[in-house]
């Protein structure tokens, strides 16, 4: 009997489980990627917040710690782009996809293909799987409402079997995963795997503060809220002392704290403002995001930093799925996916028992 954990995703990422870890942006550092892959995972390195330097120098210690395949983010916008494309390239023998949400054009993704290296965005609509399917992707990450930081309205329950009867690629589910039962259910709607990004910040050798996590463990699913006011898009977040006065502030303060962390991102990536504008302009290029949205959408990540790199939680924010007001423990890598596996495996076996047994019944 052929085994249902190996799909073609598995196949085509070359890992040994249907489970991605996203690329979080400070989390999915290498110590995370390491350890999701040595792990049976398929570890994403999230270099859309990296310099070209720093993104060279991240996959090398990938390279250095694991010899399984990973994957690289970007986003076609930020600065640096193009040697980072380049990089990516250059270590296809082991970097086996990227992954991105606004990205590249037919062009690009070609030019990836030729390399051997597969795309595999995320999106969160049905448009936006068919648009990533017209041009030319490998496979698409479908992120329910349920997921962390920027999300859509739409369940995973619902969106989920709506792209999977819209296009012909493979589907990764994406939005409130994060345990076997989780990764059993995905298959059996038709996914081919399943992406978590919480579930995986909350380990032993992601990169967040401990005192961050103890803070990610305390929050409750009415501890986590959707907030439109960090950057005027909706975005999914624990609570936190600098959420809750951003929520009761007005379009001025938002503006002052876009100023400040647009500030402190030029100071980190010694890009230009003009360059950041052209960041910024470029995320307005697939949709009608204006560019004064855009630019706020580009520095809000400064404050995800304050929390997730430097534990100041008072100062930061902390983006989540609905899935960590669940989540009561940090697991290594390594017992993460082992008891995914485990657990699928197990609820896959009950509900062939039950069907065997329905048909034996019958007869």
């Amino acid at each position: 009997m052929s085994d249902p954990l190996h799909t073609v995703m598995v196949e085509g990422l070359g890992c040994r489980y249907p489970i991605i870890q996203t690329a979080m942006g400070w989390v999915a550092e290498p110590s995370l990627v390491i350890g999701s892959s040595n792990a049976g995972a398929f570890g994403f390195l999230g270099a859309a917040v990296m310099t070209p330097d720093e993104c060279r120098e991240k996959i090398k210690a990938v390279r250095e710690g694991t010899d399984r395949p990973f994957g690289v983010n970007f986003h076609m916008f930020q600065p640096g782009a193009a040697e980072i494309v380049d990089l990516v390239i250059a270590n296809k023998e082991q970097v086996r996809a990227v992954s991105f949400g606004r990205g590249p054009d037919a062009k690009m993704i070609g030019r990836f293909r030729d390399a051997g290296i597969l795309c595999v965005p995320t999106v969160g609509a049905v448009k936006h799987a068919l648009k990533m399917e017209q041009l030319g992707v490998d496979m698409v990450v479908v992120q329910g409402g349920e997921g962390g930081g920027h999300t859509g309205s739409v369940p995973t329950t619902v969106l989920l079997p709506q792209v999977l009867d819209s296009v012909k690629i493979p589907v990764i589910s994406a939005g409130g995963m994060a345990d076997g039962r989780g990764l059993a259910a995905a298959l059996a709607y038709g996914a081919v795997g399943i992406a978590m990004g919480t579930r995986f910040l909350l380990t032993q050798e992601s990169p967040v503060p401990n005192s961050t996590k103890a803070a990610y463990l305390k929050a409750g699913t009415d501890g986590i809220v959707l907030t439109t006011k960090l950057d005027g898009l909706p975005q999914r977040m624990v609570s936190t002392p600098l959420l809750d006065r951003i929520e009761a502030s007005g379009k001025l303060a938002m503006w002052l704290r876009a100023f400040e962390a647009g500030r402190e991102m030029k100071r980190q990536s010694g890009a230009s403002w003009m360059e950041m504008i052209r960041a910024a302009r470029g995320m307005t290029a697939h949709g009608e995001m204006p560019l004064a949205q855009a630019m706020l959408s580009a520095a809000a990540p400064m404050l995800i930093q304050k929390a997730v790199v430097h534990g100041d939680i008072e100062h930061g924010v902390m983006a989540t799925g609905v899935v960590g007001g669940r989540i009561s423990e940090i697991p290594t890598c390594e017992e993460l996916v082992a008891r995914i596996v485990a657990e699928a495996r197990d609820r896959i076996a009950a509900l062939a028992g039950s069907a065997s047994s329905q048909t034996t019944n019958a007869a």
